[in-house]
């Protein structure tokens, strides 16, 4: 495989993040160092860090989808965990910057100049952050099996479902438009009705989302890098396809883990009585095969035994 398709297999919604949050954090900068607006320099802060995170965590999804090798047989799914908890780190100092930033700001107002400029960044930062956003809520619905309604209503439900790229995208982008419109509240209180602490308390604000972020993302990750059963509905869709099959009688045990947006399945069913060793090595390659056809699932070890007559498994 040559680097152009490994780079094509890392996560869109990321790269094209990356991409637009350098512009507007080039934009912002400058706009910030001509006006020496505190809000403008604390969006600037978090489009900085909205950049150097999706960049990383995008070459980071790139690595988690080689291949598995015999020195690593269940693949390298778990690496975006570890960049991802890189990004949380950047996230969590840029956060404490712009808050402390805020603060000075708060205690020490200073008049700014440069509103038109400053509004007609922040706006185009809106568009371009929502337009990211859009893109992320999209990514959502297609890693997790397509809407179910609106594209809004599928984003929020299921995220926790998406894979950890994605998931960072969405919680910074959500902030990064919210934050866009909380600078923009801010420069028309401080310029136009002369309110100069609400450049530093907007400041502080977007500081806190940050944070939120941080924690949000790196709660997340954690858990990934421990590693965390599937969701119910998840668990509930494998199930059930096993036990559609007519020979399946029962589960005997099972258990989904969830690694990145994929899903790694260890079980046993039961089959039922009479079949001879050909017939239910058959059916169990079967099974196996018709799991691995799912695009979330990653590997299976599949066991069989004969059904005892004893209900094992409760859907």
């Amino acid at each position: 495989m040559s680097i152009l398709e490994k780079l094509k297999k890392g996560n869109t919604s990321s790269g094209i993040a990356a991409i637009g949050n350098i512009f507007i954090a080039a934009i912002k900068g400058i706009a910030a160092s001509l006006s020496g607006n505190g809000t403008m320099f604390a969006s600037a802060m978090h489009s900085l860090a909205d950049a150097i995170n999706q960049g990383f965590v995008y070459f980071g999804s790139v690595l988690a989808e080689f291949p598995a090798s015999k020195r690593f047989p269940t693949g390298f799914g778990r690496v975006i965990n570890i960049f991802c908890m890189v990004a949380v780190l950047v996230v969590t100092i840029m956060a404490y910057e712009t808050i402390k930033e805020g603060w000075h700001l708060f205690r020490h107002p200073v008049e700014t100049s440069g509103f038109i400029l400053n509004i007609i960044i922040l706006i185009a930062s809106f568009l371009v952050d929502g337009f990211i956003l859009f893109k992320a809520m999209k990514e959502i619905a297609h890693e997790t099996g397509g809407a179910t309604g609106g594209i809004f209503s599928t984003a929020f439900n299921n995220v926790g479902k998406a894979s950890p790229a994605t998931r960072l995208v969405f919680y910074e982008d959500m902030v990064a438009t919210s934050g866009a419109v909380l600078a923009i509240i801010g420069i028309v209180l401080a310029q136009s009705f002369g309110i100069l602490q609400a450049d530093g308390i907007a400041s502080i604000i977007i500081g806190l989302l940050m944070l939120f972020v941080a924690f949000r993302v790196g709660y997340d990750n954690m858990i990934g890098l421990i590693g965390v059963a599937a969701p119910k509905d998840v668990e509930d869709k494998i199930t059930g396809l096993l036990l559609a099959d007519e020979m399946v009688v029962d589960i005997y045990g099972i258990r989904i883990l969830q690694e990145g947006r994929l899903y790694h399945i260890e079980g046993t069913v039961k089959l039922k009585k009479g079949l001879t060793l050909a017939d239910a090595d058959d059916i169990k390659f079967k099974l196996k095969d018709m799991l691995l056809r799912e695009p979330e699932v990653a590997d299976v070890v599949l066991g069989i035994i004969e059904d005892d007559d004893n209900q094992n498994w409760q859907s």
